[in-house]
């Protein structure tokens, strides 16, 4: 059985040779200490002496595939299967379908239990441990005993979207695959949310992880070599693995100018730089790698990682950067995003999607959709935006909403109830708050999505959400970002792109020739470079410093203090930097953002 669909390779082995003057897909930490396994034979060696072994993991693991390699492999136990203690399917449903959203294609609730709630409660008090040696395995494995012998098989968000699509996965409880977008919902409102808090109770007791993505030669190391690393990281700085995505409106630049991406696709619509909740980190040995998802760092040390921000934001990171790639590709849909208000009442998140758009390249004709013409009717609009849908109707875009010419360097702001979209011609590096899949389409120029199926709109939900007072001239004055110089020196320069009252974060773009101090002053740094060759950061606490190439994103967490950045290359680097605002956080009506799971 093929079990991954995706023209994307499998994570390698053995750290590849790619050159420093194109970004790197495959971007490591290195371990603190200790030794990196691989394949089953050194599986099996790690759990042949305990006599109760308890092997826990994410949604997505195939475990048939991993219980027989391990018996290849010279393990031979008493085995006791997760999946046989859970309630049964029909209780599972019962159980999830509040959080689902009926027939929404895309949206639910964010689902408020935890992994127990698909145990039947005796089934687990009945489970016979006597019989050793025994192995416990499967999702919630961990649940099962109270001691023993502690394995997490992890797998990253984007091999398990591509398993789904192969249709080799079920989510939690189910017997058979579903098509993938529901899974995906099913995944993100439910299953997701269960499993890591799940995660979170033990990544201080985890004996070996396991990283489960390559199902013939998973990689592995020991829990307190892996946590030696992690304590590094939440104090220095590191850079997630980015992956790409096709999509309706995507376009060339990424396939032009990232070499290692897989070719046969149609475009590449997203390159998902820094989203926490679907990305992983890279760990280092010897040239050998295994990966583990970021939000490991959260549940290790989120006050290291957060600073200042860890009683607001939780195990949550707060920012997120992508790229949007419209070169050679068309416009993306005309679009808003929920209120706070709306965001927790109706699909349990604890903060919203305001965004802004950073014009990272252009190819001369980039323009941003952002914002209402002056005094627009909105039951006028409406009226035109459901007879385009029913109809099949063009929508005659700019009468009702302003278009911005856009080049590199710009940019845009789009706070919560802001009517927009990218046009063609340009990659924007989107600086956001973390959400990502909250997005009421109102018009998408009439075309269908790569699967040939029109894509949902939700033009009652966006008017639950619209501002009809972003329009004329305050689109000008309070949306376009106007950036002033506010510190500089004989080789560097701050400038402040300042971001809209509703934004919790800030954004400076620096641009340096040799060298750049500064502190996070309480707030992890979320950096990309943008401009020039590639910088080099400098951290106490790591033994040498780590290399950034163009349009790669790095974090440096709040815990890091100090750090330095040195500019390579003949021409200035210039960086975009994201960071909380502190006066925003300040400000009495903005206390409600205090995250508890």
């Amino acid at each position: 059985m093929t079990y991954r669909k995706t023209p994307q390779s499998l994570l390698p082995r053995i750290k590849p040779t790619i050159p420093d003057d194109v970004p790197n897909i495959y971007p490591t930490y290195p371990v603190a200490n200790g030794e990196m396994q691989e394949g089953y034979v050194a599986f099996a060696q790690n759990l042949l002496s305990h006599s109760l072994v308890l092997i826990d993991g994410y949604g997505g693991i195939l475990w048939d595939e991993l219980r027989a390699l391990l018996e290849k492999a010279g393990v031979s136990v008493n085995w006791v299967y997760t999946h046989d203690l859970m309630k049964s399917e029909a209780d599972i449903n019962a159980l999830v379908d509040p959080f689902l959203g009926g027939d929404d294609p895309i949206f639910g609730f964010r689902f408020t239990g935890t992994l127990s709630n698909f145990f039947d409660t005796d089934k687990l008090s009945a489970v016979d441990l006597s019989n050793t040696p025994t192995i416990v395995y499967g999702e919630g494995a961990f649940l099962v005993a109270d001691s023993g012998y502690r394995v997490y098989v992890d797998l990253p968000k984007n091999e398990i979207q591509y398993r789904s699509r192969a249709g080799s996965i079920t989510n939690l409880g189910a017997s058979e695959a579903n098509h993938p977008k529901k899974e995906y919902k099913r995944f993100y409102f439910v299953d997701w949310i269960a499993l890591n808090r799940h995660k979170a109770d033990f990544v201080s007791q985890i004996d070996l992880f396991v990283d489960g993505q390559d199902v013939d030669a998973p990689a592995m190391m020991q829990g307190d070599d892996v946590r030696s690393t992690f304590e590094k990281m939440v104090k220095t700085v590191f850079r997630v693995r980015p992956w790409f995505e096709p999509g309706a409106w995507g376009g060339q630049w990424m396939k032009a100018n990232i070499p290692q991406l897989a070719e046969d696709v149609p475009n590449y619509a997203w390159s998902f730089e820094m989203i926490a909740p679907e990305q992983g980190i890279i760990l280092e040995q010897s040239d050998h790698l295994m990966e583990l998802s970021y939000d490991w760092l959260q549940y290790y040390d989120n006050v290291a990682v957060l600073g200042d921000y860890a009683d607001n934001f939780g195990y949550e990171f707060p920012i997120r950067y992508d790229f949007l790639d419209t070169i050679e590709g068309g416009n993306l849909s005309l679009q808003c995003h929920p209120n706070p208000q709306f965001m927790r009442s109706k699909f349990g998140e604890h903060f919203t999607q305001d965004e802004t758009y950073y014009i990272f390249e252009d190819d001369g004709t980039a323009e941003v959709y952002l914002g209402f013409q002056d005094g627009i009717d909105p039951d006028n609009l409406r009226t035109a935006l459901e007879t385009s849908v029913n109809d099949g109707v063009e929508l005659p875009v700019t009468d009702f909403v302003q278009v911005h010419p856009a080049k590199t360097g710009d940019l845009f702001l789009i706070p919560h109830g802001t009517a927009h979209c990218s046009g063609s011609g340009s990659v924007v590096l989107e600086i956001s708050a973390t959400p990502y899949i909250f997005t009421f389409k109102m018009y998408d120029w009439l075309r269908v999505g790569l699967d040939g199926k029109p894509r949902p709109i939700n033009i009652e939900r966006a008017y639950e959400n619209l501002k009809f007072e972003y329009s004329g001239e305050y689109v000008k004055e309070e949306l376009l970002s106007k950036p002033t110089v506010i510190a500089s020196g004989d080789d560097w320069q701050v400038e402040h792109l300042p971001t809209h009252e509703n934004h919790f974060y800030d954004i400076h773009r620096v641009t340096l020739s040799s060298t750049f101090e500064s502190e996070t002053n309480g707030s992890p740094q979320i950096m990309m470079v943008t401009q020039g060759e590639a910088v080099r950061v400098d951290v106490e606490g790591l033994d040498e410093p780590m290399r950034f190439n163009y349009a790669e994103t790095f974090i440096i967490p709040a815990g890091a203090t100090k750090f330095t950045l040195h500019a390579i290359g003949d021409e200035p680097v210039v960086i975009m930097q994201s960071f909380m605002r502190s006066e925003w956080f300040e400000k009495e009506e903005n206390q409600w953002l205090k995250i508890e799971e």
